[in-house]
């Protein structure tokens, strides 16, 4: 019976012990992909394709959806989407709240990633200003070591902030 006990112990400290290293690991990709997506937001404010071609999987198929349009590719993204915005407007704000970071597959390869989203900015030409709210999905793969994004959705509309109920 000790033997039994002593057995089940082991077992149990050993899972514990598994588990506790997975979430550690687990940790340490989250923390990967929320700075992926800090260097994102970075490069969208600054009109710099450098965080996109550094983090995104450039591949054949590759679709990104942005403002109810979308780009065929990561050249299409940079070039007719990010690099643009700099010039065409005066500034852009873009913040990604709430993040939830969700892993899955046999490995936990693959990452899905929903944020709460608001953006603002400045248009040049009309002086025309925009506030919007709204949501931003992120799938992620895991390619050797490091975590690449394979797709991005944007969905936004005019901000309009919760009203307080009176009680």
């Amino acid at each position: 019976m000790i033997k039994y006990i002593t057995a089940t112990i082991l077992v149990v400290i050993s899972f514990v012990s598994f588990a506790h290293g997975d979430e550690k690991y687990q940790d340490k990709d989250k923390q990967a992909i929320i700075d992926i997506i800090s260097s994102i937001k970075y490069g969208w404010e600054n009109g710099d394709g450098a965080p996109f071609r550094k983090n995104f999987l450039d591949f054949k198929g590759a679709r990104y959806i942005e403002g109810g349009g979308q780009n065929a590719g990561l050249d299409s993204l940079v070039e007719h989407h990010v690099e643009p915005e700099k010039d065409a407007l005066e500034y852009l704000k873009l913040n990604f709240s709430d993040i939830e970071v969700h892993f899955e597959g046999k490995n936990k390869s693959f990452a899905w990633v929903i944020a709460d989203t608001r953006v603002k900015g400045k248009v040049n030409k009309s002086g025309r200003e925009f506030d919007k709210s709204g949501y931003q999905t992120f799938l992620f793969r895991k390619v050797g070591d490091v975590w690449k994004l394979v797709h991005s959705h944007s969905s936004s509309r005019d901000y309009k902030p919760k009203k307080e109920h009176k009680h």
